[in-house]
């Protein structure tokens, strides 16, 4: 009778904190998802894939390809510079209060983005930001090199501000979990620090860099603030293109808006179905 009621009085508690998580589920990401489906593919007279074919053509393949583009190259950076950032960071040797600081600039920069953040870098790297201005009386003309911060490659830049330290932030617990005595013994075995990241350190990491690659892409493929106040829509994103909707552009149909974040939805779920797979093959190759 007591482990009876103990088992009954879990599941009520878990029931209890579980229940809210899932009706906010349901109602917020859910049945908003269901809604666009129902959108993007209903028109005046019914069913209709008018909506969801013209994703296929002109601007939107344009807004598509960019920010695929952007995010991957955004995520790319951001793992890249983050985790070596905090590799630094935790090497032995290192004072604990540089540990700090950057920690806590991490965790501030990491939430820093939109119209200050598009603001900041335009007072910074305009073309008559101090930097800029700067380098042109040393003689260097950024923008005469070709570099335009409302550009692709600007953009890129500008996310790089939030995208690596939240690489930090994410990267770090990764790190922490390797053990010394994993690279002890791989040195008491003769391998060189080449080896012993190339053999042990990398294919340990590798899940972990693969999570930290996805939540910075879906980080930087569903940014609409910083891009749109930095470039006012010269550069098209899939972002910025559904705003157009939203504002009430009367060239552009509500249900394109809806077919737009659905493609957004569908692009997502294919990145997460890549990583689910490369996450089961480096598993195996894990077990071997």
């Amino acid at each position: 009778m007591r482990l009876r009621l103990k088992a009954g009085e879990g599941g009520g508690l878990t029931l209890a904190f579980v229940g809210p998580l899932v009706v906010y589920v349901i109602a917020f990401l859910v049945l908003p998802t269901l809604m666009l489906l129902a959108e993007a593919f209903s028109g005046k007279h019914g069913l209709t894939l008018k909506y969801v074919a013209a994703l296929g053509q002109g601007q939107t393949v344009i807004a598509f390809r960019n920010s695929l583009v952007l995010s991957a190259l955004a995520a790319l950076v951001g793992v890249t510079a983050g985790g070596i950032a905090a590799y630094l960071v935790l090497r032995p040797g290192v004072p604990r209060g540089v540990r700090s600081l950057v920690t806590s600039f991490s965790a501030v920069a990491a939430n820093f983005a939109g119209v200050p953040l598009a603001f900041a870098f335009i007072a910074t790297l305009g073309s008559l930001g101090i930097i800029t201005v700067w380098l042109k009386s040393a003689g260097v003309d950024l923008y005469g090199m070709g570099f335009s911060l409302y550009s692709l490659p600007g953009l890129v830049l500008v996310y790089a501000y939030f995208q690596i330290p939240l690489m930090i932030i994410v990267f770090t617990p990764a790190l922490e979990a390797l053990r010394l005595e994993w690279r002890e013994a791989a040195e008491n075995l003769g391998a060189s620090a080449f080896d012993y990241w190339r053999h042990v350190g990398l294919p340990i990491l590798l899940p972990s860099l693969l999570s930290a690659f996805i939540l910075l892409f879906g980080n930087a493929f569903s940014a609409y603030a910083t891009p749109y106040a930095l470039t006012s829509g010269i550069v098209a994103l899939v972002p910025v293109e559904i705003s157009n909707v939203l504002s009430g552009n009367v060239m552009i149909s509500q249900q394109t808006g809806a077919a737009l974040a659905l493609g957004m939805i569908v692009v997502m779920v294919g990145v997460m179905g890549v990583y689910a797979l490369a996450a089961r093959r480096i598993g195996r190759w894990g077990r071997r």
